[in-house]
């Protein structure tokens, strides 16, 4: 298998270019103009008419005194304890899943248990059933 000379000469210079061959070259690359879509680590807050929603659950509780005003304010947070520690909650003034479906504003599985995924009516599957012969 004969190659030439200037093919082989060809072959070393194409292969010391590549990026295996450059031992600690940084690569740059393009910056784009999309904007990234990595999910943001954290809760985020209720909107407005979320917070007014809660509050006006608190106040129909007794636990809130007070109109509605969309703003998670000290009072709000009060409010929040007091319910919390009355319904046998931790009072942490922190909104959550269990305190939501107290207040009749969540999801009545939330916070219960893990969630589970939905069955489908394919993975339903029965099994054949089997005779017994009795013995003559």
């Amino acid at each position: 298998m004969g190659v030439s000379g200037a093919a082989a000469a060809g072959q070393a210079a194409k292969s010391s270019n590549s990026p295996s061959a450059k031992s600690g070259a940084k690569t740059h690359h393009a910056k784009s103009s999309r904007k990234s879509s990595r999910r943001e680590r954290g809760q985020k807050a209720p909107a407005p008419e979320r917070i007014s929603e809660i509050q006006a659950a608190l106040a129909k509780d007794g636990s809130f005194s007070g109109k509605p005003s969309g703003k998670w304010d000290d009072a709000t947070v009060d409010a929040m304890k007091k319910f919390q520690g009355a319904h046998g909650l931790n009072p942490s003034g922190k909104l959550d899943a269990k305190t939501l479906q107290k207040l009749g504003l969540g999801s009545q599985t939330a916070g219960v248990a893990a969630p589970m995924p939905p069955v489908s009516s394919s993975s339903l599957t029965t099994s054949p059933t089997t005779t017994v012969r009795r013995q003559p």
